[in-house]
């Protein structure tokens, strides 16, 4: 490729975000989080509810996919509510969730 945004050579940063992007969708719980946030935003508890999942469980990953920047959240009096915050990753995660559903 002649295309200059891909290069023979990761930096170590790319090298990082990309391996750990990988890791955070190499995971069931964030990959069925990080898809239904994908329909709209929603409080801990209606990740919970919905997924049927802890509080705690679903809070910390959440925290983890905060970290690397794949959901955002914004603050309604107590209640946290979170959305997803990149774009690219979560079509990559719906072109990988159509093709498994091709097989």
């Amino acid at each position: 490729m002649d295309d200059p945004l891909y290069s023979k050579d990761l930096d170590e940063e790319t090298l990082f975000v990309v391996t750990q992007t990988f890791k955070a969708l190499s995971d069931p719980t964030r990959v069925r989080i990080l898809n239904l946030l994908f329909e709209k935003e929603y409080s801990v508890n209606d990740i919970a509810e919905n997924l049927k999942m802890r509080q705690s469980t679903v809070s910390h990953q959440l925290r983890f996919l905060k970290n690397l920047r794949l959901v955002k959240y914004r603050r309604e009096g107590t209640t946290m509510y979170y959305s997803h915050d990149d774009e690219h990753v979560i079509n990559v995660l719906q072109q990988m969730i159509q093709h498994a559903l091709h097989h």
